[in-house]
C-alpha cells in the first residue's frame, strides 16, 4: 500500500542505485516495488525502470527515471538526526565516499545530487537550550 504522503525523487537514470545505497546506508531503510517500462518509449526501452518505491529513515520515497531535464539543488535536503559521533562519520563517509560531496555546517551531497544534513542530536539540543538563554538574556527587564 502506498503512503499518503510520498516524496517523489527525480532522477536522470539511477533510481534504483541511489535506493538501494540508502537503504544499505541508513537505519529504517528498505526497498520496494521496482516498476519497469512495458514497452519501448521514446526516451526508452521496454524493461528500463521507471520509478522504485522505498523507504529512507522511515520516509516514503519514489525515484522516478524522469532524465536530465529537473536537478536537484539545498532547497531539499533530507536530515538525518545521529545519535553519536561514530554514526555522524559514518553517515557522512558513506555518502561522501560514495562519489557524493561536502558541504558546510553538516552539509553534503550524494553522488546523485541529493542534499543531506547529517547533524547530531546533541547539537541540535544545545542550540535549542541556548537559544531559549540567549532570549532570557536579551530580554528586556520588567520593573
Amino acid at each position: 500500500m502506498v503512503a499518503k504522503n510520498t516524496i517523489c525523487l527525480w532522477y536522470d537514470k539511477d533510481a534504483e542505485a541511489a535506493a538501494r545505497f540508502y537503504v544499505e546506508t541508513f537505519p529504517e531503510s528498505a526497498m520496494g516495488a521496482v516498476h519497469r517500462a512495458p514497452a519501448d518509449y521514446p526516451s526508452g526501452k521496454a524493461g528500463d525502470v521507471l520509478t522504485v518505491e522505498f523507504t529512507v529513515a522511515g520516509i516514503p520515497c519514489i525515484g522516478l527515471n524522469g532524465g536530465p531535464v529537473f536537478q536537484h539543488n539545498e532547497a531539499f535536503s533530507f536530515q538525518i538526526a545521529t545519535d553519536d559521533q561514530a554514526e555522524t562519520d559514518r553517515l557522512w563517509n558513506a555518502i561522501v565516499g560514495n562519489g557524493g560531496q561536502e558541504s558546510a555546517c553538516g552539509w553534503c551531497k550524494d553522488r546523485w545530487g541529493i542534499s543531506w544534513q547529517i547533524t547530531p542530536r546533541v547539537l541540535t539540543a544545545a542550540m535549542a537550550a541556548g537559544g531559549e538563554a540567549a532570549r532570557r538574556r536579551n530580554a528586556p527587564s520588567r520593573p
